[in-house]
């Protein structure tokens, strides 16, 4: 199982190869869709890549409640810990 610090290097090290991310900008209180500028196809291409990632289902509901980068980690650990 993944510590929550391999997991926040993970999340950081796809979201700055697959959505061209500034590393410096992705701090825990950072706004997540303002700071990488999502769209609703953007959504789709990030639940792909959590899922590839980290093995598990993302049901597109679960984005709803994600604002920060530290919402989106937390999100992240608890449904990694689920899979143990």
């Amino acid at each position: 199982m993944m510590d929550v610090a391999a997991i926040i290097q993970t999340t950081n090290d796809f979201l700055v190869a697959e959505f061209e991310a500034n590393p410096a900008e992705l701090t825990p209180d950072a706004d997540m869709k303002a700071t990488l500028e999502l769209d609703s196809l953007d959504y789709i291409d990030l639940v792909v890549a959590v899922e590839a990632h980290f093995g598990f289902k993302v049901k597109p509901e679960d984005f709803q409640h994600i604002i920060t980068f530290q919402h989106f980690y937390d999100y992240v650990a608890a449904r990694a810990r689920q899979l143990v």
